[in-house]
Parts: C-alpha cells; sequence; structure tokens
C-alpha cells in the first residue's frame, strides 16, 4: 500500500553520505538522490550548496524515508525517533536470527554514535537498545513478542517531556481526531506507586503519563511516550512528516487542524501544537519540485526556529 506520510530528515549536508551508510546496514535497502540544487539563482545561505544534491530517498522495505540534503540550521534529535521492531514473525519466526539481526544493526548505527539507553533486557522487552547514531537520527531497537499484536518493522515515535506537562495522550487523541482512518493501539501507563504518583505532581495527576501507546493512521502505525524528566532537546524541523494528500480540500483539512504556530507556517511547512513538524503537500509534489527553482521558496524556511513545546 501506498506509504501517505514520509518521515523528512535534515541532514547538514551528509544526506548522501548518510543514505550510502544506511544503505550498508540494511540488507535490501536502497539510497538515491532525487533532486538537486539549481546552480545559479540561490539564496546567500545556500550557495554553497549549489548543484549539490538536495533531496535523497532511503527506502528501507517498503518504508519511505526522504533525507533534506541541507545546512546547520536544524538536526534530528530524540523527540522524534524510529523504533526498529524486530519481530520473530518478520525473521520467519526465527527468534535467534531476529535477535542476531538486531545486534548486528546496533553495532553498526552506535559506530561513532552515541547510546541513550544500553542494549540489555528491560521489563517490556528481552532485548532493547536506543541508540543515536552519528548524523543525529535516533533509532529504538526491540525485540518484540510474536505472540503479540502484529507491528512494521518500523515505527516513527514522538517523546514528550517534562513532569510539568504530559502530552503523549493529548497528542495521540489529537491525531486520531484529525486523520481519517485512524484507530489507537496499546497504550501503557507508567505505574503508580503506594498509591502516589511516582513523584509526579500532583497538579497533573489528572493526566497521568504515558509509558507507552501506538496508533495507526491509515496503514501507518506511530507511537508517543511521556518522559517524566525534562529534555533538553527541542521540537523543530530536524524531523518532519510530510503527508502526501490527494487533493486541495484534504491539504486544506488538514492544515487547519494542524497549524498552531503561525511564524512557522512555509511553503507546506507547518508545526502543530505538540511542536511536531509537518509538510503538507499534494501527491505529485515529487514532480513539481523537479521543476527549475521551484525548491528556492521552500529553503526559506532555513530561517525559521519553532520554540520548544
Amino acid at each position: 500500500m501506498m506509504q501517505k506520510i514520509i518521515p523528512n530528515i535534515w541532514f547538514n549536508k551528509t544526506a548522501p553520505e548518510a543514505g550510502a551508510f544506511y544503505e550498508a546496514i540494511f540488507p535490501g535497502s536502497k539510497a538515491s538522490i532525487d533532486s538537486f540544487y539549481p546552480t545559479q539563482g540561490l539564496m546567500d545561505f545556500q550557495e554553497d550548496l549549489a548543484g549539490e544534491a538536495l533531496t535523497v530517498t532511503f527506502q528501507l522495505g517498503e518504508y519511505r524515508f526522504v533525507f533534506i540534503n541541507a545546512g546547520p540550521e536544524f538536526r534530528p534529535n530524540p523527540r522524534i525517533s524510529f523504533i526498529l521492531n524486530f519481530d520473530p514473525l518478520l525473521f520467519g519466526n526465527d527468534k535467534t536470527a531476529a535477535r542476531h539481526e538486531l545486534d548486528r544493526v546496533w553495532k553498526a548505527l552506535g559506530e561513532g554514535g552515541e547510546i541513550r539507553m544500553d542494549l540489555g533486557e528491560y521489563p517490556f522487552s528481552p532485548h532493547y537498545g536506543w541508540v543515536e547514531d552519528k548524523y543525529g537520527v535516533n533509532w529504538q531497537l526491540i525485540s518484540s513478542d510474536p505472540d503479540g499484536a502484529p507491528r512494521p518493522f518500523v515505527i516513527p515515535a514522538m517523546l514528550f517531556s517534562g513532569t510539568s506537562d504530559f502530552k503523549a495522550e493529548s497528542a495521540v487523541d489529537f491525531y486520531l481526531d484529525v486523520f481519517e482512518d485512524s484507530e489507537l493501539g496499546d497504550r501503557f501507563y507508567y505505574p503508580e506507586q503506594d498509591g502516589e504518583t511516582g513523584g509526579i505532581p500532583e497538579s497533573v495527576h489528572s493526566r497521568r503519563p504515558v509509558m507507552y501507546s501506538d496508533f495507526r493512521i491509515g496503514n501507518q502505525w506511530f507511537a508517543a511516550t511521556d518522559s517524566k524528566d525534562d529534555m533538553p532537546f527541542s521540537s523543530d524541523c530536524g524531523v518532519s512528516f510530510q503527508v502526501d494528500c490527494r487533493d486541495q480540500t484534504e491539504i486544506d483539512s488538514l492544515w487547519e487542524a494542524l497549524s498552531a504556530v503561525p511564524e512557522a507556517e512555509q511553503c507546506g511547512w507547518l508545526a502543530d501544537q505538540f511542536g511536531v513538524a509537518w509538510q503538507i503537500v499534494p501527491e505529485n509534489m515529487e514532480e513539481l519540485m523537479r521543476r527549475p527553482n521551484a525548491w528556492n521558496n521552500m529553503m526559506a524556511m532555513h530561517k525559521i526556529v519553532i520554540d520548544d513545546f
């Protein structure tokens, strides 16, 4: 089935290099340059990118990413990560093969990167780890239960932090209301301790933090989590979600529902009330962007800074 929502990841002049890096890690994957910067007529801050690759498509199995080759204005961070679900069912129901592949990918992604959660056994998984690779992209590798509800290999995950304003449940419910053909999957809350809220301020007790929740939009799955700790990461365009819309009516509807930061609106880009960046575009966006100088206006969003939410 066609992938309607495509994660776009921002790279600091390294998108082609990153595509080759991931292609070497994941068997059967493919990276290809889709568009280039023009050789003239660029804005001042783009001049050193003249003639260089602009977008790279990375196909991981049936899942598609777009890498934006730009400058240092944005960088991916843990606010949006990608869960890689090593379900034995995806490996011929072979638990050993699934675990070996998880370990191999973990080692490869960790080269030059940073470990955020050590690879090991956790209450929610017998084998799990969180790594930020050398390009700043965050990956959560998890060994899942083959007897559980089936999930795809790649699941984008949103992290909401800070004990003063838990947002995962509200965000998931909001997206379920905004997008057609959506449904809630699993939702697990942090356990209370001794009748208390486990260190959670009483002022937000009514909004119990979500340990994990996933949800489906069309044929794609997403996840959301609350962190009880404040995180030193801002929501910005380091990772955005491109939504391919069938017509102007759908574009207008999603734009009106999602856009919450007027100063971040630029050529199809917007930020929602939770700080997540979206690109609301027509289905034939790729063809439109191949036209001469079509990317100039879009790249003006370099100058946009989305505040932390």
